[in-house]
């Protein structure tokens, strides 16, 4: 292995940032300085979190007639998709599908409901129900994802026994703008205090090839390093009908093998686990993400579109020689 995969393998280990220009270094390299790169980003995730990855799964609790104007999102107001639109599910149902989580292996079952918030009422009641429930009637790690938090709801989530709260960045500060007009970075970074601030863990990553520049993807995932987040889900754009990006292009599966392998060196002790938009981007590359750093995926269907089915993700997972870990 060349010196220089040497020495930004041995930063990482000692918990010290990469540079730019480092960082940048991985985002370009190609052929056999590329598969350096993901060696040693094997080599960190193995020290910290062995052979072993998770497996993780949401509901889409609460669906479209979302007044933020994300560039990406099919369940935007603002844009003309074919997302499916309804109120929250019942306790019952969201309970089930953690019931079905934990049958099927994952050890988190995440709650998403589109909105900028849930405002204290009636809905955000009967998450905690449906949390209290989860937490007693199963093994599973509940998550909640209800968008921008205050204080008094990251406490109350916390005590009905929320495990981990997820809310993603989505990019980079100096290109939310571009993407996002409808409310400002700073809600999100707070948000991911105020959750940290209640004791949950915080799920908080973002989602690539939204017109980003290399340099930006770096600058997201130094604020999380910076924010200390616990996990971090990778999300790769899957362009959807009638949304502003909707003709962007796919990235290539190797550049989303590089950001991976980024992320990896850049946060070493962290769940990095690669979400929705693989199957569109990586293709035949998907059992590439473990070797290149990531310690979990997302199983079963995301939220306005499908996954693949969970045998051949199974069968992706023991080809790989990964072990998944238990949930509970």
């Amino acid at each position: 292995m060349s010196r220089k995969a040497d020495t930004y393998i041995e930063k990482s280990l000692a918990g010290e940032a990469l540079n730019q220009s480092e960082a940048l270094q991985i985002l370009s390299a190609q052929g056999a300085e590329f598969t350096e790169f993901i060696a040693g980003a094997h080599c960190i995730k193995e020290t910290h979190l062995g052979n072993r990855i998770d497996l993780c799964s949401i509901i889409n609790a609460k669906s479209g007639r979302c007044s933020e104007n994300c560039s990406f999102c099919a369940q935007s107001a603002h844009h003309q998709t074919e997302a499916p639109v309804y109120p929250l599910k019942s306790v019952a149902e969201i309970v089930q599908g953690a019931h079905q989580a934990q049958q099927e292996g994952n050890h988190c079952y995440g709650i998403v409901t589109s909105g900028t918030r849930i405002e204290p009422g009636e809905e955000f009641e009967q998450i905690l129900t449906a949390i209290r429930q989860i937490k007693q009637e199963t093994a599973i790690d509940p998550s909640a994802s209800l968008g921008i938090l205050d204080a008094q709801s990251a406490r109350a989530l916390a005590a009905a026994g929320c495990k981990t709260y997820h809310h993603n960045l989505e990019t980079s500060r100096s290109f939310f703008p571009q993407i996002c007009t409808t409310h400002d970075y700073e809600d999100d970074v707070n948000t991911v205090r105020v959750a940290k601030a209640a004791g949950m863990e915080v799920c908080c990553g973002g989602i690539f090839g939204l017109g980003e520049s290399l340099e930006q993807r770096i600058e997201m995932g130094m604020t999380l390093r910076e924010l200390d987040v616990d996990s971090v889900p990778l999300n790769f754009l899957n362009p959807i009908s009638g949304t502003p990006l909707q003709d962007a292009n796919l990235l290539t599966p190797m550049d989303c093998l590089r950001i991976i392998c980024l992320y990896r060196y850049l946060l070493p002790k962290k769940r990095i686990t690669v979400c929705g938009g693989r199957e569109k981007n990586l293709r035949e590359f998907q059992s590439w993400i473990f070797i290149a750093g990531a310690s979990g995926t997302m199983v079963g269907n995301y939220l306005t579109t499908t996954g693949r089915d969970r045998e051949t993700d199974l069968q992706m997972i023991e080809d790989a020689e990964v072990r998944i870990n238990a949930c509970g």
